[in-house]
């Protein structure tokens, strides 16, 4: 693929929170994602740098003028808007890794916090008394007529 102005400022986007970890940035629905350590804390849509938020942080973005990232759905009722929880820093934290590094903090922060609250997927339990058969053996059952 081709490098565009977007990946370049998603690579410097990348770099900046590179001070807490694995930094990547990853393409994602005409943005990109932000990854620390496989673990998504931000994205860019618009060419604008949004970072992971949750009510413990969001008034610390808010603070300093920060706005969050809004996105339009059509459904059967029209467009609506849905407030994500990914807002804006303050743009001199876009200018220095120094100055991205508490607000990177705070959405590594949020996104382990997010990740944590997830409910584990629990296997449904075995069936008793029952044995899956192979395809082989349904293949012979006389209860297919064969």
């Amino acid at each position: 693929m081709e490098r565009t102005p977007a990946d370049a400022y998603a690579e410097h986007c990348a770099e900046l929170l590179g001070a807490l970890g694995a930094a990547r940035a990853k393409r994602l629905f005409g943005g990109h994602g932000l990854y620390l350590d496989g673990l998504m804390v931000g994205l860019i849509a618009a060419e604008q740098l949004y970072l992971k938020t949750d009510a413990e942080t969001r008034p610390r973005f808010a603070s300093p003028g920060g706005r969050p990232f809004v996105c339009a759905r059509r459904d059967g009722k029209g467009e609506r808007h849905a407030t994500m929880s990914y807002w804006t820093p303050p743009p001199e934290a876009i200018e220095a890794a120094e100055e991205m590094r508490p607000w990177a903090r705070l959405a590594l922060e949020a996104a382990l916090r997010a990740q944590a609250a997830r409910r584990p997927r629990v296997k449904p339990p075995a069936r008793v008394g029952r044995v899956p058969a192979t395809r082989a053996a349904a293949k012979r059952s006389p209860a297919r007529g064969r």
